[in-house]
């Protein structure tokens, strides 16, 4: 067998990863903040920042992926988006149950809709399963209300999201400075940030548990802010391995704006219903 040339790894840009750990710093800070507006009664802000992140998740996924019926992908997940905060504000109880069938609706819609579609019955597999992580994705941003509604649940909010925000930072800057060593030659990601990023996560959790009320420790905060810490960045870091997939089978790029900031928007969606179970879980 002749050997086979390597193709020289894909370059790793210092300013679009200064660029996404920038936003993604933004996106968990008003989060964050956005979660001290809720309270009993006055949940209505927290919702819209909510919906806006939902819609955001949204463009950049699709515009991203392009699937074949866009716009039905779009719309089904802009209504889950709208009916799964709705639920999430008033449901008779904090549970993910009304989310679980606002979900299975949604991707009923889809099915509908694309079948009608016969020009992408081909890609029908490929539309679906955009259209399922894009419901997945906007019902896991609604579960941030449902945390907002437990006791202590807005406290894990602020672990939890501080936690991921800071891994997601960290791990980006780690890339623009260390990328090292190479997880894989056509993912522009580093081991380091992965594994620096979820170490100091985990340090701020921690220290924030120190500062808030019972049924909070520093122990307990740590906790948590490792479980969110670890599902963010290794969410972002699956969007990456998605992303080179997809450039390896052929796709064409598209909007490159949209496809680097889907690794922060899915990081902090991964880390709701983890912030949820750990809640329900252990306080």
């Amino acid at each position: 067998m002749e050997d086979e040339e390597e193709e020289p790894p894909v370059e790793i840009r210092r300013p679009l990863s200064l660029t996404v750990a920038a936003f993604a710093a933004l996106l968990g800070v008003g989060l964050v903040l956005g979660a001290q507006t809720a309270g009993p009664g006055h949940r209505l802000p927290f919702a819209i920042i909510v919906l806006g992140v939902q819609l955001l998740y949204i463009l950049a996924r699709t515009m991203a992926v392009r699937p074949p019926a866009l716009l039905v992908v779009a719309a089904v997940g802009a209504g889950v988006a709208v009916a799964a905060d709705v639920m999430a504000v008033r449901s008779a109880d904090a549970a993910l149950l009304p989310l679980g069938v606002v979900v299975v609706a949604g991707c009923v819609l889809a099915v509908v809709g694309q079948l009608f579609r016969r020009v992408d019955r081909a890609r029908l597999t490929d539309s679906l399963g955009t259209t399922v992580t894009t419901v997945l994705g906007v019902t896991a941003f609604a579960i941030l209300i449902l945390l907002g509604r437990i006791p202590a649940g807005t406290q894990a909010i602020t672990v939890c999201l501080t936690a991921a925000g800071v891994a997601l930072t960290v791990a980006r800057l780690t890339d623009a400075v260390l990328p090292w060593p190479r997880l894989a030659p056509q993912v522009p990601r580093g081991a380091a940030g992965v594994v620096i990023g979820a170490m100091v996560g985990t340090l701020v959790s921690a220290v924030f548990g120190s500062f808030l009320v019972t049924p909070f420790t520093p122990v307990r905060a740590a906790l948590f802010g490792l479980v969110a810490a670890v599902t963010a960045v290794l969410a972002d870091l699956a969007v990456g391995y998605a992303e080179a997939g997809r450039l390896m089978a052929g796709e064409l790029p598209t909007m490159w704006i949209a496809r680097h900031l889907q690794g922060p928007l899915a990081g902090f969606a991964m880390a709701a219903p983890a912030a949820y179970v750990m809640c329900r879980l252990l306080l």
